[in-house]
């Protein structure tokens, strides 16, 4: 029930933006072509499924996804190793084939990052950031992850509340805990479309649906690499959705440092609810609007890619969209 209401909260602060910033404004920022170098360069990332590291996929099923890795471009992947209990901790007992994944990753994509996905729902009587003891526990789990041979850790905690010390707390001891050399990376919500919306709907909403952006720097200070969940929007149709992609990713590039590495979040997945109209939120619209959000900038940032959400769901089609909409379009308007 508490999930459900959280949906519809999130649909109304959808409608909010619409409302406010209105369709037609919306609408427009998805519109022109995007440049022609405004196309993957080779840094992107995949999120991967629990199934690898629990038995249910392994080399044959890599043997099937591998190519679409190396065509992609994606150069990190962030595979499912928890969820974490409440309490922070990390049962060995959720990834019991984990070490012959890396072995099978190491052999057949030797180029390819791997980071342990992290993560679990930050509720009220689940897992608190506030905690201190909480987060040593997390840090001692992404710790773990990193000795038993990932090369990095990828955090995923929803929802984070917008300006949340816990979540900043918890980046910084994890920083300080791990090797120099070790990635950390995190998903982030989406960043609020106009300034203090963020602000003005926290004061009706019991969960935030954006972050400022403010917030958001302050947030990628401590990371490596950013993803920007820029999905699940509410959006009801693909020209809105568009808009609402590309003013996310116009955002994303002034707020994130530019040492640290931002990847915007595309969906590849079925899921129909009341923050996803999946005829709206497709892969090929998604790649498109990130394209024209990038465009805005006078030359391509560097340490920019997209990150594909996910390996389980994909279909043909989808990943056919992400190929050749943003890791090779060039190649597609030539055939």
């Amino acid at each position: 029930m508490k999930w459900f209401l959280q949906r519809v909260l999130a649909a109304v602060a959808a409608v909010a933006v619409v409302a406010a910033g209105g369709a037609v404004v919306l609408r427009m920022q998805y519109s022109g072509e995007p440049e022609e170098w405004a196309v993957s360069d080779g840094t992107n990332a995949l999120w991967m499924g629990h199934a690898w590291v629990d038995g249910r996929k392994g080399a044959d099923e890599l043997a099937e996804l591998a190519p679409r890795i190396t065509r992609g471009g994606i150069r990190d992947v962030y595979v499912h190793v928890g969820p974490l209990d409440y309490d922070g901790r990390l049962d060995p007992a959720k990834h019991p084939e984990l070490d012959s994944f890396l072995d099978l990753m190491a052999e057949r994509l030797p180029d390819v990052r791997v980071s342990a996905w992290v993560g679990q729902r930050v509720e009220e009587g689940q897992l608190d950031l506030l905690d201190d003891a909480t987060r040593a526990r997390v840090v001692e789990a992404a710790d773990a992850m990193v000795a038993a041979g990932f090369d990095g850790v990828h955090y995923n905690f929803e929802p984070v509340p917008n300006n949340d010390p816990g979540f900043v707390s918890l980046l910084e001891e994890t920083r300080a805990a791990l090797p120099e050399d070790v990635l950390l990376s995190s998903s982030v919500p989406k960043i609020e479309p106009l300034g203090g919306l963020a602000f003005t709907l926290g004061l009706f909403l019991s969960k935030d649906p954006f972050w400022s952006s403010g917030y958001l720097e302050r947030v990628a200070e401590h990371l490596d690499q950013v993803a920007v969940m820029a999905y699940d929007t509410g959006m009801p149709t693909e020209g809105l959705y568009g808009g609402m992609v590309a003013r996310q990713t116009r955002l994303a590039v002034d707020a994130v440092p530019e040492d640290v590495h931002l990847l915007m979040g595309v969906p590849a997945y079925p899921d129909d609810h009341s923050t996803r109209n999946p005829e709206a939120e497709t892969t090929q619209t998604s790649v498109r609007a990130i394209r024209v959000g990038l465009s805005d900038a006078a030359q391509r940032r560097e340490r920019f890619g997209t990150a594909l959400y996910v390996d389980f769901t994909a279909t043909d089609d989808q990943w056919r969209a992400y190929l050749e909409g943003w890791a090779r379009p060039q190649e597609a308007e030539a055939g």
